[in-house]
């Protein structure tokens, strides 16, 4: 039984899934994601051009999160109130700007300058992009949110590979190339924004994004308490997985002795790993519940990532591997799980998990960067074995199954 404090579950649009829409938004979602891993891809390629250190490595990372988390929520409030369907073109463009500049940046200070514009392209982009997801679900939420977010992961574990093909051995100016994927995510974009000023009427007359408007519930403090578990969650998850997606490379490279583009096919294979774990995530939370789908994915994980630092390099990869897979699961879950406990704020919870996702894996990549220039980049490893054991916290979180399986509208 769900306890009373815990506002009404939303009443679904009886609308059918809107697969092409999910498909493009998906899509747009890789192209953009795509480009932002080149950021990271690269980082060897920057920390040779420019003499870096790990902590100046790890500043990278934290101005180009913290640009995308920052805003994202109050972006998200803003339009839970005024939809921008255009923001997602506009958002894009950002990136295109970023993307040019990071191919031409003479010096660290500009490389800062253009991970900061790709972030704010990230955090004008994602809000709305989930909104559009959730419009489009018919009712399938996770499934809408893990299709929208596979093209996002999908897209990040390209964007390595692309680099150790394209980018390393032609040198930074290639990444200019990858603006043509920007240009055609703007095109797309600009599509999904007609679709997304064409809703449907509802019977009352009243818009599709007025009537999830109307459903604005207060925030009680059983609500409060669960948001702040499910925070937690976000934070042991990417806190962890900064370790991975910005040291993964160098930890390789340090501790077998891999070359660069070896090193990254095996973050290919880890940011493959996440793609699919989150395409699984969101149908699975659909059908057994969130909590569920959050219990293995947090706190199931822990065993995999005490064992990772005294595994050889074959059994690295094996772990690393289940590691990505399992533990990006819990996105989805956790998103749409915030989204039932706070109907109506889509945008808001959207803006906000995505923001905080971007920021703690932000401040984990410069603090972790900082640790690894005094301690080693193996003893980091040693350190953020232990995260995921905040996956316990789980079990405070209210079962929302018997609300969700109300909500769901029923088969067509």
């Amino acid at each position: 039984m769900l306890p009373e404090a815990l506002p009404a579950a939303e009443t679904p649009v009886h609308q059918p899934t809107r697969f092409k829409v999910l498909g493009a938004i998906s899509f747009s979602h890789f192209l953009n994601d795509m480009i932002q891993s080149l950021i990271l891809a690269i980082y060897p390629l920057l920390k040779n051009d420019f003499k870096l250190s790990f902590a100046q490595i790890g500043l990278i990372t934290l101005t180009f999160q913290l640009t995308a988390s920052v805003l994202q929520p109050f972006i998200g409030m803003y339009t839970d109130r005024h939809p921008q369907p255009r923001a997602l073109s506009i958002g894009m463009s950002f990136t295109l700007i970023g993307l040019l500049l990071l191919s031409i940046a003479p010096n660290y200070g500009t490389v800062i300058i253009a991970a900061a514009l790709v972030g704010s392209g990230s955090s004008i982009f994602h809000p709305e992009s989930s909104r559009v997801a959730r419009l489009a679900s018919g009712g399938q939420h996770g499934l809408a949110q893990s299709i929208f977010q596979v093209g996002g992961n999908a897209g990040s574990s390209v964007g390595p590979l692309l680099a150790a093909w394209i980018i390393i051995p032609y040198g930074r100016t290639s990444v200019a190339w990858f603006s043509l994927a920007a240009l055609v995510a703007i095109f797309v974009l600009w599509r999904i924004g007609d679709w997304y000023l064409r809703q449907h009427a509802l019977p009352s007359g009243k818009s599709v994004l007025h009537a999830a408007r109307e459903q604005l519930s207060p925030v009680t403090g059983k609500v409060a308490w669960s948001i702040s578990i499910l925070v937690a969650l976000v934070f042991s998850k990417y806190f962890y997985l900064a370790s991975l997606s910005s040291y993964y490379t160098f930890y390789l490279i340090s501790k077998f002795h891999l070359s660069i583009q070896s090193a990254q096919l095996h973050l290919f294979g880890f940011l493959f790993a996440i793609a699919l774990g989150t395409l699984v995530g969101g149908p699975v939370g659909d059908r057994i519940g969130r909590k569920r789908v959050i219990w293995v994915s947090i706190l199931g994980v822990a065993p995999f990532t005490l064992v990772l630092p005294y595994a050889d390099a074959a059994w690295t990869s094996v772990l690393v591997f289940i590691i990505g897979l399992t533990i990006a699961s819990a996105f989805s879950a956790i998103l749409v799980f915030a989204q039932e406990l706070l109907p109506g704020r889509v945008g808001t919870v959207s803006g906000l998990f995505f923001g905080l996702a971007f920021g703690v894996g932000g401040i984990g990549a410069a603090l972790l960067g900082k640790l690894a220039d005094v301690r080693g980049i193996e003893y980091v490893y040693n350190v953020c074995s232990f995260l995921p054991l905040i996956g316990l916290l789980t079990a405070f979180l209210p079962d929302l199954r018997g609300r969700h399986a109300h909500a769901r509208p029923s088969a067509a």
